[in-house]
């Protein structure tokens, strides 16, 4: 086994998910996209298979073609060890917007400051500032 990638899949909305993610993180981008054709198993034009990049970790991501009954939860989230008061109570601002709140920013015994949230997409984002 070479390595682990972390997979996400979207229902029509891959692409503006990374983007979104991509101008938040800094050091962070979209390495690659394939799309639907006009004849392919999904809406044309739509994500194939994208892979993308956060602070050098590497995620792969696709539109789904098909409708499921599921979609993310929190029990699988992104954790973000933020180096600056600044920086996590902007990305906490930002993922939450839109989203949901599970955990409010705060101080913690485990977190100088530490917020957990579900952003616009549904995915699950822990961002911690440590002591």
């Amino acid at each position: 086994m070479s390595k682990v990638t972390p997979f996400l899949m979207f229902q029509g909305n891959a692409e503006e998910a990374m983007n979104f993610y991509t101008s938040l993180i800094e050091d962070s981008e979209i390495t690659s996209i394939t799309r639907y054709g006009a004849n392919g198993l999904g809406e044309e034009g739509s994500v194939m298979r994208a892979t993308f990049s956060l602070k050098g970790q590497e995620f792969i991501c696709i539109d789904s073609n098909v409708k499921h009954e599921f979609t993310f939860t929190p029990s699988f989230s992104l954790f973000m060890t933020c180096d600056t008061e600044e920086e996590i109570d902007r990305l906490y601002e930002n993922l939450s917007s839109d989203g949901g709140v599970l955990m409010p920013l705060n101080q913690y015994p485990f977190s100088k400051k530490f917020g957990w949230v579900n952003d616009k997409f549904g995915v699950s984002w822990q961002l911690t500032l440590p002591k």
